[in-house]
C-alpha cells in the first residue's frame, strides 16, 4: 500500500492495464477505509423502506466485477448458477435486502479479496490492445470497449461509496 497514490505501472502487466488496476487499488482502498470497524448490526442497517445496507451494496462491488469478468474475459452473461449467487447483489433493492444480511465484516472482504484476485489473474492474461475492444451494442445501442467496462466496474464501486459514507454517517 506504499503506492496507493500512485497510478503506475504494475510489474507482471502491461502499462495500461497496470494502471487500470491501480486506479481500482485505489477505489478499493478507500471502500475498505470506510467500512473500517462496523459491526454486523452496521453493515446491516438500513435508512429506510427503499434503502440498501452497507453489506448489500459490498456484495454489489464484488457482483458487478464478477458480471464484468465474465463479459469481458469470456464474452457471455452471468450463467443461471452464476446468478443464483449473484442476482441479490447485482439488483440490490427488495431482493438484496431480503438475502443479504447477518454477515460480519470479514465476510465481505473475504468475497471482494476472491473476486479481486480472479480480476488480477484474468488481466495478467490480456494486454493493452484488449482494452480496446470494442462491443458495438453496450448501453442504448453505444459501443464501449473493456477499457471503459472496467472504469465503469469501479465507478460503480466510488459513486455507492458516497452511499456508504452517508450511511455510516446515519448510524
Amino acid at each position: 500500500m506504499d503506492k496507493i497514490y500512485l497510478i503506475t505501472d504494475i510489474p507482471g502487466y502491461t502499462p495500461q492495464i497496470g494502471r487500470l488496476l491501480s486506479m481500482m487499488n485505489y477505489a478499493r482502498h478507500t471502500t475498505l477505509e470506510a467500512v473500517k470497524g462496523l459491526s454486523t448490526e452496521q453493515l446491516d442497517f438500513i435508512l429506510d423502506t427503499d434503502s440498501n445496507s452497507i453489506g448489500s451494496l459490498l456484495m454489489h462491488f464484488a457482483a458487478v466485477e464478477v458480471a464484468y469478468q465474465v463479459e469481458t474475459f469470456e464474452g457471455r452473461e452471468l450463467s443461471e448458477a452464476e446468478l443464483l449467487v449473484w442476482h441479490p447483489a447485482l439488483n440490490l433493492g427488495e431482493e438484496g435486502r431480503a438475502k443479504i444480511h447477518g454477515h460480519g465484516l470479514d465476510y465481505y472482504i473475504d468475497r471482494l479479496n476472491e473476486v479481486r484476485k480472479k480480476t488480477y489473474q484474468l488481466f495478467a492474461t490480456v494486454d493493452d490492445e484488449w482494452l480496446n475492444r470494442t462491443d458495438e451494442d453496450f448501453w442504448y445501442n453505444k459501443p464501449a470497449n473493456n477499457y471503459f467496462k472496467w472504469y465503469h466496474v469501479f465507478e460503480d464501486e466510488v459513486n455507492h461509496r458516497g452511499q456508504i459514507r452517508l450511511i455510516r454517517k446515519r448510524l
